[in-house]
């Protein structure tokens, strides 16, 4: 079992080429990937977005890649019309103001689209030195995921563990139930009959009343529904959107349940799922 929510970061230097990635990963209830790369590497967009959908399934995952390369092929350019824009503009406000001041070069080259840099590079030939650097990172996020569903594993198993007690309670009370139904019918009848009781209908009566009160149905649901539950568990590496499904029909079956039975003990063992599965869902939240 995975958790949703993890970091990684590595970097790496190789033939003057630093390559720096970082790997967040937060809930979402489907895989959601966002990259953040340099414009001039967009390019490569596309095989990053295919690897990472490649290694996990679920959650929201942000991806950034940075690249650094010393003696890099980069080329400046001035951009005269924008220099001459943004002089005259200081040369008017300058006069509006009063001021008998002429804009300095350094202010001027500081300004948004005076110089513009072209940096000469192929992305292409880039990946090779990313590829390894953001799969050594998405193992480590792996890794960090793992552990942290390695706890929350062992945290909703905990909790099945007390779902699958109270199912035994429950079961073990199906024949009271059953017996207090008869016995309940049975003692109406005599109140409004007397000794005139027919047993043929207090037999037809109890029928109906075990159709409508009797548990055994949602019990052996319920029964499966937690054993398919903790095969998952155990067997899918991915199992979050499976577990949620079940744990859906599992508060179905516990409710019909907690409607129909209502004796104490049920009505506690009851209260005791509910709990359980409520745990058991907020931990799924955070599940792959």
């Amino acid at each position: 079992m995975k958790s949703m929510t993890g970091y990684a970061y590595k970097e790496t230097t190789t033939e003057n080429i630093t390559v720096c990635v970082e790997i967040k990963g937060y809930n979402n209830r489907y895989l959601d990937i966002s990259t953040h790369l340099p414009l001039w590497l967009s390019s490569l967009e596309p095989g990053v977005r295919k690897y990472i959908g490649s290694r996990f399934a679920r959650g929201k995952i942000d991806v950034g890649i940075r690249l650094r390369e010393e003696n890099a092929n980069i080329s400046v350019l001035v951009n005269e019309r924008a220099a001459m824009a943004y002089k005259k503009a200081i040369g008017e406000l300058a006069y509006a103001l009063d001021m008998n001041e002429k804009p300095r070069l350094e202010t001027i080259l500081r300004l948004d689209g005076v110089l513009e840099i072209e940096k000469n590079r192929d992305a292409e030939k880039y990946w090779p030195h990313i590829e390894p650097v953001l799969a050594a990172t998405a193992d480590k996020f792996e890794a960090e995921r793992l552990r942290e569903g390695k706890h929350t594993e062992e945290d909703i198993i905990s909790h099945l563990v007390i779902l699958e007690e109270a199912v035994k309670i429950v079961s073990s009370n199906v024949p009271v139930l059953e017996a207090t139904i008869k016995e309940n019918l049975r003692e109406r009848f005599a109140e409004l009959l007397g000794d005139k009781i027919d047993e043929n209908r207090i037999l037809a009566e109890t029928a109906v009343q075990l159709m409508k009160h009797t548990i055994s149905e949602e019990l052996a649901r319920l029964s499966s529904h937690l054993a398919e539950f903790r095969v998952e568990v155990e067997r899918n590496p991915s199992p979050g959107k499976k577990l949620d499904f079940l744990s859906q029909e599992i508060n179905r079956e516990v409710n019909t349940i907690g409607s129909k039975a209502h004796l104490l003990d049920v009505s506690r063992a009851v209260i005791e799922m509910k709990n359980a599965l409520e745990n058991i869902r907020e931990q799924l939240r955070n599940v792959e």
